[in-house]
């Protein structure tokens, strides 16, 4: 069983930036295949998928983003290899929502949330305008 736990949302202004943290434990995922996504959920919308970086075995093979953060959000994995970041920078106010980790077995379809086995409980990311 897997553990995601979700840290650095917050409030801030229009423009501004907020780096997000992914931690999963209870299990290594370091040195298998995996998708870890992040995805969000604003108020009265459904759940969207914003980033996904993939892995085989050590290995990042791909990252991929939403439309609508393309060019401003960056996904990375850490140094330590169960951490995976959300940089997010220029933000706007229709970026408010709740952000969500992700964790799935590799594949190609990592926009589907349906797509995941384990889910953190989400941090709060406010863009005031």
């Amino acid at each position: 069983q897997v553990q995601l736990l979700e840290s650095g949302g917050g409030l801030v202004e229009t423009g501004g930036s907020l780096r997000l943290s992914c931690v999963a434990s209870g299990r290594d995922i370091s040195s298998s295949n995996w998708n870890m996504a992040w995805f969000r959920q604003g108020p009265g919308k459904e759940r969207e998928f914003v980033s996904v970086i993939r892995w085989r075995i050590f290995d990042v093979t791909s990252t991929d983003y939403s439309d609508a953060v393309k060019g401003r959000f960056t996904i990375s994995r850490g140094s330590v290899m169960n951490t995976v970041y959300l940089q997010m920078n220029s933000l706007k106010p229709e970026d408010t929502a709740t952000y969500y980790c992700a964790l799935g077995h590799y594949g190609s379809e990592y926009r589907d949330p349906s797509m995941y086995n384990y889910w953190g409980q989400g941090t709060q990311v406010t863009v005031s305008s």
